[in-house]
């Protein structure tokens, strides 16, 4: 790897380290989310043991899991994007002797190491002394567990990047980054997991990249996918991975030649 895109990474650690307090609150906050939807789904399951798949236990390993591996993708490389490209600024990126595209994604991941040092692993610590999580016990879970949960960073700042850099051709895509989050945030399984939903509904989304991004890996972590098909799990991660970058070079090659600055 290049040097600069190291230190691209480690200056963005750094400036998430300035402002570590929010990241400290944030966690209280997810600990709050996790407890409602566990109690929501102790509601909903009643006497029953099983639902879409899910055990109890699994379903509630699901939430936190779920929710932690959430601190750590998620990031706002697209309202960046969007801002840089309203302003005019992104214009000198195209001179410079480095990938702008592979800045983003190294600014992105420097972001979510901080997140996973500061935010995911004492928040999992934290939601784990509160609630009756089941950790796995199979060092291979984790292993296949870790290097989902990298993809599912990288196939999430894909879909950031493509959606900040449709601002090039809509001016103002302020509305599509908000429909954007509640799309992977409802679809990728945070909220509800994918098996929950209506059959004709499922069969869609198991042809879009959001299930990639948290069902999938969750799903191999609570032992709902037997760790035989992680493999399979991960080969999908990695195709919806190489399909995603295809349409961002298109976009980003296309709009070279539409850069204009609103305000002058």
């Amino acid at each position: 790897m290049n040097p600069a895109y190291v230190d691209i990474i480690r200056i963005r650690f750094l400036m998430m380290l300035a402002y570590r307090v929010n990241y400290y609150s944030g966690i209280i906050i997810y600990a709050i989310n996790i407890g409602a939807y566990y109690f929501l789904w102790q509601a909903i399951y009643g006497s029953q043991q099983v639902l879409g798949g899910f055990t109890i236990n699994q379903m509630t390993t699901y939430i936190a899991v779920s929710w932690m591996a959430r601190a750590f993708y998620f990031n706002n490389l697209d309202r960046e994007i969007a801002d840089e490209i309203r302003d005019g600024s992104v214009a000198i990126q195209f001179i410079r002797p480095y990938s702008y595209l592979m800045v983003k994604l190294m600014q992105g991941l420097g972001e979510g190491l901080f997140r996973l040092l500061l935010f995911m692993v004492p928040g999992m610590v934290v939601v784990c002394l509160i609630f009756p999580v089941t950790l796995p016990t199979d060092p291979l879970v984790w292993g296949w567990y870790a290097l989902m949960l990298f993809f599912s960073f990288l196939i999430n700042t894909q879909i950031n990047m493509l959606t900040g850099l449709c601002a090039f051709f809509i001016e103002n895509n302020t509305g599509l980054i908000r429909m954007k989050r509640v799309l992977v945030d409802l679809f990728s399984g945070v909220i509800i997991p994918m098996s929950f939903f209506p059959g004709w509904l499922e069969g869609i989304m198991r042809w879009l990249p959001f299930q990639a991004i948290t069902y999938l890996p969750s799903s191999v972590f609570t032992g709902r996918t037997p760790i035989g098909e992680a493999g399979g799990v991960f080969g999908l991660q990695v195709l919806w991975c190489v399909l995603l970058a295809l349409p961002i070079w298109a976009v980003w090659r296309a709009a070279r030649t539409r850069l204009f600055v609103q305000g002058g």
